[in-house]
């Protein structure tokens, strides 16, 4: 504890947390706060620490939107004091642990990232692993038994006040539509001790597959085993969701679990191709669906935002999107999205010209023939099929976009 109490320690921790921002927690403070109540009360508070009283403030829980399901991710929000307190734990303790955590482990570790786990699928896919066997963790951050956790984490930790405010941090009260709970199981989403916990408890089962022989890849609870035939997956899944269930006391979503072709799957976010150019990484169709959900949402009609304003907030999300997505090694599915992106542009800003004198006269200034921005102007097509005509193209071609500050998620060749 002398150590996560340290100077040079907190002051790292207090540096992350001001860069993760984040909202404030059920005592309304700030991270941009934190430094002015840290000098008037780090001392009582660091007294606390070290004598092993110290008690967390309750946990505020917000529920938000789950990507490709209905249902709604519960999220934690630590205070900013709890939240500099874990972050000086997470350095202190991961830096002892991540050594002994297994190689086919990338989530929520230095120096290892979900893009690694992908390239091992691949790899694994390319040396004959065809298949995959997908297990799905149930509701994991919810059902982390708190006595097996601490059992585990007891044999590396030494300093029992470490382990009794990691304890307290399980079970401190979840204040929620203003009532309070008390949790006796699993670990709340969304503070910075939370992802290394995980990584604890499911070591074990990273154990377990290593000792069997089988090859996968694990990114937090998303675990996929990699086989060369349809029955020595079913076998593996039989006997991998008995260990989880019966050992890790966890549950296996019967829904979400299978066994199938690598080509037929999805893994954070990614899938390969079959066909002529086989084993090459793509980007899952749901990840596509959720992307241009996105897209329709910023570009749609009626928001009445100038053309300028939209780009910019759009290219903002295409740069994080591409920054994650922009890994897939096929070329030509991002040159189609580039087109279906303008495509969609051109769109609102012929319906925002609104009147036909207008769109002719737009049309003319930007050097379309008389003749053509007429026809164009006064045609009784729809915007849609309208900004897919010659005239609009050449008006708002793809130079004209570029100068907006539109990002191409496909780079031209000469650039």
């Amino acid at each position: 504890m002398e150590e996560i109490c340290a100077p040079g320690n907190m002051r790292a921790a207090l540096k992350r947390v001001r860069a993760n921002k984040g909202s404030p927690g059920s005592d309304g403070m700030s991270v941009e706060e934190l430094p002015a109540y840290l000098r008037a009360h780090w001392p009582a508070i660091k007294d606390q620490l070290l004598q092993g009283t110290y008690q967390p403030q309750v946990v505020r829980r917000v529920a938000i939107p789950k990507p490709g399901s209905p249902e709604k991710r519960k999220l934690g929000i630590p205070c900013a004091r709890d939240r500099l307190i874990q972050q000086a734990l997470l350095q202190g303790l991961q830096p002892q642990w991540d050594p002994m955590f297994s190689a086919s482990s990338y989530g929520f570790r230095p120096g290892r990232s979900a893009h690694q786990a992908v390239a091992q699928a691949q790899a694994y896919l390319e040396q004959g692993d065809r298949y995959g066997v997908d297990l799905d963790l149930e509701q994991f951050f919810d059902r982390v038994c708190h006595d097996r956790l601490l059992s585990r984490l007891a044999q590396q930790i030494a300093d029992k006040r470490l382990l009794k405010l990691i304890r307290a941090y399980l079970q401190a009260g979840i204040l929620e539509d203003g009532l309070t709970t008390v949790p006796t199981e699993g670990t709340p989403q969304g503070s910075p001790l939370s992802p290394f916990l995980s990584n604890v408890v499911l070591d074990e089962l990273d154990q377990e597959l290593e000792r069997r022989g089988l090859r996968f890849c694990r990114y937090a609870d998303d675990c996929n085993i990699y086989v060369r035939s349809i029955r020595a997956g079913e076998r593996a899944m039989a006997s991998v969701s008995r260990f989880i269930t019966q050992r890790l006391k966890l549950q296996v979503n019967e829904r979400k679990r299978a066994v199938d072709r690598l080509q037929n799957r999805s893994f954070l976010g990614f899938s390969f191709t079959g066909g002529n150019k086989p084993n090459r990484r793509k980007i899952a169709p749901k990840a596509l669906k959720r992307f241009k959900a996105r897209v329709r949402e910023l570009t749609r009609r009626s928001q009445g935002r100038s053309l300028g304003h939209v780009i910019a907030t759009l290219s903002t999300y295409l740069r994080g999107w591409l920054g994650y997505f922009g890994f897939c090694q096929t070329p030509s599915v991002l040159r189609d999205l580039d087109s279906w992106i303008r495509h969609r542009l051109r769109c609102l800003q012929w319906k925002q010209w609104k009147v036909y004198r207008r769109r002719k006269a737009e049309l003319l200034q930007r050097g379309i023939s008389p003749d053509l921005a007429y026809t164009t102007a006064f045609s009784a097509k729809g915007p849609w099929r309208l900004s897919h005509t010659p005239g609009v193209r050449i008006a708002l071609n793809n130079r004209f976009f570029d100068q907006l500050g539109l990002l191409r998620l496909m780079t031209p060749p000469n650039r």
